[in-house]
């Protein structure tokens, strides 16, 4: 009883996907036929909820970490979170806030570049760095070239 009790407290702490709890389950030493129950049973009583994952994956990779689009999806995917759960999460990402949160985070990399001389140089970091955030590489490629030039000394 005392397992079915800290496997309701790590669901109930924060939001968990289906594998987190999986893995948590075989951890605390259960088979795989009680597993399968164990899930089930928590996601008949509400407690586990794969869109509500998501949805709050999604928010708070983009509020706190900045991140793009692209690498949310990508870590959503690695957690076994099926498209439309996806589809459902990228709605939780305002466009207006998204290209605020670009343009911001490119204003910061810019002032930390500005030292190189080249402006291949720089654009190059700026590009490699907003990709790397998850940023898509049309808006990166883009707005890298018209902030790199307005930016030249």
């Amino acid at each position: 009883m005392e397992l079915k009790a800290a496997i309701l407290h790590y669901c109930k702490y924060q939001e968990r996907c289906h594998s987190e709890v999986r893995n948590k389950l075989y951890e605390l030493g259960f088979d795989s036929a009680e597993v399968e129950a164990q899930l089930a049973q928590l996601i008949e009583a509400g407690v586990l909820n794969e869109e509500r994952y998501a949805r709050a994956f999604a928010r708070g990779r983009f509020r706190m970490k900045q991140w793009g689009r692209e690498k949310i999806k990508q870590q959503l995917k690695l957690r076994k979170i099926s498209d439309y759960c996806i589809r459902k999460a990228m709605t939780e990402i305002d466009d207006e806030d998204y290209n605020d949160t670009l343009q911001k985070i490119a204003s910061k990399k810019l002032q930390e570049i500005k030292g190189d001389r080249s402006e291949i140089s720089r654009k190059s970091k700026l590009y490699r760095y907003l990709v790397q955030k998850g940023y898509e590489r049309d808006i990166v490629m883009d707005l890298v070239n018209s902030r790199v030039k307005k930016h030249k000394e």
